[in-house]
């Protein structure tokens, strides 16, 4: 049976909070700075004072709950390949939100998880 469209939309829609937890996962892990030995207990204490970090795990949270939702519809060979779509959109956000170089190696990588999930979700 092949996705339909509301279940490919809230599959999407799962892995868009999941990468907008990472967005403010790395928000706040540079609010944090850099961990060391010196300052691990600190830094690991300081998750739970630092909202961003809070926000970023409750994206997280409701990131899983729409990807249960989503396996209660479709199987898991379908939906576990689709869901490193969120590897794509994770370089996207640090390309255009934290500056981070995106080579041409790696654009051809994100090129091939793009035709593996059509691959895998396109069925006829």
């Amino acid at each position: 049976m092949p996705v339909s469209l509301s279940e490919f939309l809230l599959l999407l829609a799962s892995i868009a909070v999941g990468v907008a937890g990472q967005f403010f996962l790395k928000t706040g892990a540079l609010k944090l700075g850099r961990v060391d030995v010196n300052n691990a207990t600190s830094h690991v204490l300081s998750i739970l004072t630092t909202p961003e970090l809070l926000l970023g795990l409750a994206f997280y949270g409701l990131a899983a709950i729409a990807y249960i939702l989503v396996l209660t519809r479709v199987k898991l060979s379908i939906v576990g390949p689709a869901a490193s779509l969120s590897y794509v959109f994770s370089v996207l956000l640090g390309y255009f939100v934290f500056r981070e170089a995106i080579t041409s190696l790696r654009l051809l990588g994100l090129g091939m998880i793009v035709a593996g999930v059509i691959l895998v979700i396109w069925q006829k």
